[in-house]
C-alpha cells in the first residue's frame, strides 16, 4: 500500500489495550489458538454443493486479490487459510478480508506504529497471554490468521454480538464510528455476487 508520495504506508492498527481475562477465557482462547488442525478444507462425499460454493469463493477471491498477491500459490494457501481460520472461528471470511485490507493492507509483515504485527495486526502481547510468547510468529501466515480470528471471535462474545464494538475493540477504538465503517466498506469488495 503506498502513499501518494509512494512512500509505504502504516498499517492502521490502533492501540489495542491489554485487558485482564479471567483464567477461564485465557484457557479457552489458548486451547484455540494451540489446536493444530491444517488448514486444508476437506469435504465429505455428501457435500458437493458446499465444495462447489467453496471452489466458487475461492476462484472469485483469487481473481480479486490477484493485483496484491500475484503469485498463485501463495494467493490460493493465503485464501484457503483465511476461509479456515474464518470458519473455525465462526466468522465470515468476507469480514476477514475486509479487516486484513484495512489493518495490513494485505502486508505479511507490516508493523504498526503501536506494535502490531502481521496481516491482522496482533499486539504481540497476545502471544504472550494466550501463545507460546514468541510474537516473531506472528509473521507466520496461519499464525497470524488464527490469532487474529481466535481474537476478534473473542471481542465479539465480550461485545455480545455486537460487531461495531467487536470491531473497535480489536483496533483499540471501541466506541469510534471510523474503523468499523472502513471495516464494513472493505467487506463490501470481499462479498461474492449476491452477498449483500
Amino acid at each position: 500500500m503506498l502513499s501518494l508520495l509512494g512512500a509505504p504506508l502504516a498499517a492502521r492498527a490502533g492501540a489495542q489495550v491489554e485487558e485482564p481475562l479471567a483464567d477461564s477465557i485465557r484457557s479457552a482462547l489458548s486451547a484455540s489458538i494451540a489446536q493444530s488442525a491444517p488448514p486444508r478444507v476437506r469435504f465429505e462425499a455428501d457435500q458437493v454443493e458446499a465444495r462447489m460454493a467453496y471452489l466458487r469463493w475461492l476462484g472469485v477471491m483469487s481473481e480479486r486479490l490477484k493485483k496484491r498477491k500475484t503469485e498463485t500459490q501463495i494467493r490460493i494457501e493465503f485464501l484457503e487459510t483465511v476461509w479456515y481460520e474464518a470458519k473455525r472461528a465462526g466468522l465470515e471470511p468476507s469480514l476477514v478480508l475486509g479487516l486484513i485490507q484495512v489493518e495490513s493492507g494485505f502486508r505479511k509483515y507490516a508493523i504498526s506504529v503501536a506494535g502490531a504485527r502481521g496481516y491482522m495486526q496482533v499486539m504481540p502481547f497476545w502471544t504472550r497471554v494466550i501463545g507460546d510468547g514468541d510474537a516473531s510468529r506472528l509473521f507466520h501466515m496461519q499464525t497470524n490468521l488464527r490469532f487474529g480470528c481466535v481474537i476478534l471471535r473473542h471481542y465479539l462474545d465480550v461485545e455480545r454480538g455486537n460487531l461495531s464494538l467487536a470491531l473497535g475493540r480489536y483496533n483499540g477504538s471501541r466506541g469510534r464510528p471510523e474503523y468499523p465503517n472502513a471495516v464494513f466498506g472493505a467487506r463490501r469488495q470481499w462479498l461474492l455476487p449476491g452477498e449483500m
